[in-house]
């Protein structure tokens, strides 16, 4: 069935329609949801020239940040594959909790092990986003709805660090834990960087002379 549904046409949509809604949500402060009437408005800009103190919170706005980006694109797509991994990780207990018997030389247990292996990577994956992001926007909510209080500078390094390393972090949790992106990695990685020819696979000897 996934392979009927999923179709590399279908998945270069799919990808290429999330690239498009991250640009336009990445673009929304430039194209007005910004502070600049802001500052107009209380004489904090330092010239007539539009120059301001480059600083992210001076800049962007925390009504962006907080309800369109976080409580928008962030959380309810994170509260949504949590569910689905919860619910993947219930059938998929509940079907190894079974005492399937079968004639066939496969093994349900042994499938349904490898599909249970493949969802834990994937919500590990889901888990890091997650550790990455949270404190970022939980401190952007900090300064939405409570100017006053205090945040260590640290925290806030902290946060940002670990939103940039999230995408360094994901390429390695895919080639550990998922063998098909660790030889895709290892592919690439000998044919771009090492500049290797890949090498073709080899025809067995005894099917070489059954082509037309």
């Amino acid at each position: 069935i996934y392979k009927r549904v999923v179709t590399p046409r279908r998945a270069g949509t799919a990808v290429l329609l999330c690239w498009l809604v991250s640009i336009v949500v990445g673009l929304t402060p430039m194209l007005g949801w910004n502070n600049l009437q802001y500052l107009r408005d209380n004489g904090s800009l330092v010239t007539d020239d539009l120059l301001v103190t480059c600083e992210f919170e001076t800049v962007i706005s925390m009504d962006y940040m907080v309800y369109f980006n976080f409580f928008g694109w962030v959380l309810p797509p994170l509260l949504l594959m949590l569910a689905i991994y919860v619910e993947i990780f219930y059938m998929i207990h509940k079907q190894l909790n079974k005492k399937v018997r079968s004639s066939s030389s496969c093994d349900p247990r042994r499938y349904f092990g490898k599909e249970l292996k493949l969802a834990k990577s994937l919500a590990l994956v889901l888990f890091l986003f997650a550790v990455s992001w949270l404190p970022l926007h939980i401190l952007n909510c900090i300064t939405l709805f409570c100017p006053s209080c205090d945040k260590p500078m640290f925290l806030i390094y902290i946060a940002i660090i670990l939103t940039h390393g999230n995408s360094a972090v994901n390429p390695i949790v895919y080639a550990f834990r998922i063998k098909k992106f660790r030889t895709a990695f290892h592919k690439i990685w000998k044919q771009y960087m090492l500049c290797q020819d890949p090498v073709a696979p080899q025809l067995p000897s005894n099917t070489k002379d059954s082509w037309p």
